[in-house]
């Protein structure tokens, strides 16, 4: 693999006196190569003008792989446990790392998961086994508290934040779109004759995702022509005294939340769903009954995730990105039996 400088990866071993073997490796990051060598190698490598071309390498995997029919490489999905959290690794995390796997498994890696529990597996305890396993990318799985992986030697590591920002360190991330995803279910139902849709969250979700879902929800009423504005009901808990007082208030004709049991506090007011009032759960993963919602596709998510990190592998980035950008997934409305259905015929833009 030459340069314009004219340097080769031969030309430098020689200069080195080292093998050809060895200076691949040190440039590389694997294999057991001294701190000292890998250093002198990388040195002489900036001075010589060499850069190591990432298609080349990709082509001699290719070659590698074919004549050997066995593929090596392996992906960390890694998270953490916390307290806060009910459902530390259910269903979201469970069909994001499917999707992750998937995709793995398609460019020819595996995907293992790690747990952080500070009784049995700490940070520091993971960056030896994924050093000396010589796994090099590193999917991190969203969690409840803003996340800190600073205790990872990314020097070592390419990364993909599975939500949104995460800034210990600062990775490039791959999330759902939530504001795109409110902005689109709410012309859908507009478009089903939803006049006053109303939305009731609890402050710390709407926080997470930086109050994606209550701007979008914001900005649709203001510019939305026909719409009869309904203030939003954001509370620091669930509560069926403060809802029920919000509802008998302000009469929404449609509800968006993440908590399936309004459903029934509507009906205690006297209201017939779908026939009289609606209702959208924001993540339609975590229903505990039949109803419409959003699906935040968490295997697309993973599957996108993979993607941009083995991208990352494969042109030799490793280490905090000098500027980290931001993948969305939009979600899709799933139908169910607590809103109108559609009508046939043209369907409205979002």
């Amino acid at each position: 693999m030459e340069t314009r400088s004219g340097t080769t990866l031969r030309t430098l071993s020689r200069a080195l006196g080292l093998s050809h073997t060895t200076v691949s490796m040190a440039l590389r990051g694997i294999g057991r190569v001294s701190p000292a060598t890998i250093a002198r190698v990388r040195l002489a490598a900036r001075q010589a003008g060499y850069r190591c071309n990432p298609l080349a390498a990709i082509l001699m995997s290719e070659l590698r792989r074919s004549r050997t029919g066995v593929f090596r490489g392996v992906l960390a999905a890694v998270d953490v446990v916390e307290p806060e959290r009910r459902d530390p690794h259910g269903s979201f995390h469970a069909q994001l790392t499917e999707g992750a796997r998937a995709r793995a498994v398609e460019l020819g890696f595996i995907l293992e998961t790690f747990v952080v529990d500070r009784t049995r597996l700490t940070v520091s305890r993971l960056d030896s086994i994924l050093k000396s396993r010589g796994i090099r990318g590193v999917v991190v799985l969203p969690s409840w508290n803003p996340p800190d992986w600073s205790g990872l030697d990314w020097s070592h590591y390419a990364g993909v934040y599975a939500d949104y920002v995460i800034e210990r360190p600062s990775l490039h991330c791959v999330c759902c779109n939530h504001y795109r995803s409110m902005r689109a279910v709410l012309a859908q139902l507009f478009a089903r004759g939803y006049r006053r849709p109303g939305l009731y969250l609890e402050t710390r979700r709407d926080e997470r995702t930086q109050n994606r879902f209550s701007s979008a929800f914001r900005t649709f009423q203001e510019t939305q022509p026909g719409v009869e504005p309904v203030p939003m009901l954001l509370v620091p808990q669930h509560s069926k005294k403060d809802f029920l007082a919000w509802f008998r208030r302000h009469r929404p004709d449609v509800v968006l939340s993440h908590f399936t049991d309004l459903i029934d506090w509507m009906e205690d007011c006297g209201v017939r769903v779908p026939e009289t009032g609606g209702f959208v759960s924001l993540n339609w993963l975590y229903r505990t009954r039949p109803c419409a919602g959003l699906d935040h596709q968490p295997k697309e998510t993973g599957t996108r995730a993979v993607e941009l990190l083995i991208a990352q592998l494969q042109r030799d980035e490793r280490g905090v990105p000098k500027w980290a950008t931001t993948t969305t997934v939009p979600a899709r409305l799933v139908e169910g039996p607590t809103i109108r259905k559609a009508k046939t015929g043209r369907k409205p833009r979002a």
